[in-house]
């Protein structure tokens, strides 16, 4: 006999999607902060851009604009391809952007200004200002906006990929306005003024293939490695690890910063040094770190199908359901399969069922590291998984034993109960390698016992 599926049947898909427990709402006292955080950091980019409007000219700031967001949409594509796994908020995202392109380069023209006046005044050399000064300043600014984020959403970090996207987006933000800066006004407004506009347009050239097509990655680059350290507190249970992670990716950061601009300031006596430490030093580090990060994305997708095993034993998954989440590739079949058989309402249920599956693998995996020690937290996180918990059901119906190609089958924690095409119901062990993607149904899950949460 077929066991219970013990689970609401949904008429519709869209009363099967209405059925997700919604977003929490913000609200007033957190939209009126959201408010005023965008606006400073909206004042903080007018005067930056007002600074070098007057200062500069404006036909510079239009020339350095034009050039210095042109691979901006690039590499925001790839940490958003990065992060595809578990998207983060917009807002979030907007927020560390903003900070970069604003408030970090706001306060490090003010600093580095200050600091080139106060050098040339005790007899000097700029040069060190360069090295030592502006790495400290600029990588510190940088990072103060994930931190800050980091200190009042924790949940915002999952992990180390979390942490590289911050950071990157808000060092690409950084990286945009200075490259304004160079490209626009010492690129083609100083040569233009001496020379004309054609050799101002030249200069603006070649300064374009060093910054933007040779050196693109250094600002994401180099923050980044604050990234990593925000990334590794934000999986770690000892408080220890929570304040000294993100010192020592910042610490590295300044480091990698200081010794690029050590080589660009030798490179005035000796163009060499600067080619040697590009192809020596600065790429093998790049490239050493985009294969972390591929290795980090495929990892993320390897936690969540070896996590939801305990829900699959429990009967909450079924082991195609597990299966299909390991990879993108199969999560993309999965889509395929989802938008076959119940339309467009499929494929979007399955996407968020994806989106929401990897919540819940990343939320008790912080459970198993003692994440949520303090009851209170611990309260909280066993509510969202029970919220999610829903919610994946809830989608589940709109893609789930609508295939016609298929004998009806039910997971029961154990075994599968497939109905043949005689009528009888046959017990069967999963097989080795769970069948992708998931015409399945769940018999019903058993309730949220003690044992399970501990």
């Amino acid at each position: 006999m077929e066991p219970s599926t013990g689970q609401q049947e949904y008429p519709t898909a869209a009363l099967a999607l209405a059925a997700a427990p919604p977003a929490k709402r913000s609200d007033r006292r957190r939209l009126w902060t959201l408010i005023g955080v965008m606006s400073f950091i909206a004042l903080c980019g007018v005067a930056v851009l007002a600074f070098f409007g007057f200062s500069g000219g404006w036909t510079a700031l239009l020339v350095g604009v034009g050039s210095a967001v042109i691979p901006v949409p690039v590499l925001v594509t790839c940490f958003l391809w990065l992060d595809r796994y578990e998207p983060e908020p917009v807002k979030y995202l907007v927020f560390v952007f903003g900070w970069g392109a604003c408030v970090a380069t706001g306060v490090a023209l003010v600093v580095n200004t200050a600091g080139s006046y106060f050098a040339e005044q005790a007899g000097i050399k700029d040069s060190l200002v360069a090295v030592l000064l502006a790495p400290l300043i600029e990588e510190s600014m940088k990072a103060l906006g994930p931190a800050l984020l980091f200190w009042r959403r924790p949940r915002a970090f999952s992990g180390i990929i979390d942490g590289i996207v911050y950071c990157g987006l808000s060092a690409t933000g950084f990286a945009m306005v200075e490259n304004i800066l160079y490209l626009g006004f010492k690129g083609y407004g100083e040569t233009a003024d001496k020379t004309g506009p054609v050799s101002g347009a030249a200069a603006l050239v070649a300064i374009f293939i060093v910054r933007i097509l040779m050196t693109g990655f250094a600002h994401p680059l180099f923050t980044s490695m604050t990234g990593i350290g925000l990334g590794v507190a934000s999986r770690s249970s000892t408080k220890a690890v929570r304040f000294l992670a993100p010192l020592a990716g910042l610490l590295v950061a300044m480091m990698l910063h200081g010794s690029w601009n050590f080589m660009s300031v030798t490179a005035s006596t000796s163009a060499w040094v600067l080619l040697y430490g590009y192809f020596t030093v600065m790429m093998p580090i790049f490239l050493c770190m985009v294969g972390f990060a591929l290795w980090l994305r495929a990892n993320e997708g390897r936690l969540t199908e070896r996590v939801l095993g305990e829900y699959a034993r429990a009967g909450w998954f079924s082991p195609p359901e597990v299966a299909a989440l390991g990879t993108l590739g199969r999560r993309i079949s999965a889509r395929r399969w989802a938008k076959r058989v119940a339309g467009d309402a499929g494929a979007k249920a399955m996407r968020a069922f994806q989106f929401d599956a990897t919540r819940l693998a990343l939320l008790r995996d912080g459970l198993h590291r003692g994440l949520d020690k303090e009851p209170k937290r611990r309260m909280e996180a066993l509510a969202e998984e029970r919220q999610l918990l829903i919610a994946l059901d809830a989608y589940r119906q709109v893609f789930v034993g609508r295939d016609p190609q298929s004998p009806r089958a039910v997971w029961d924690g154990a075994r599968y109960h497939i109905t043949f095409p005689d009528g009888v119901v046959r017990v069967l062990d999963a097989p080795p390698t769970p069948v992708v993607p998931v015409p399945v149904t769940l018999a019903a899950p058993p309730p949220m016992f003690p044992a399970y949460y501990r």
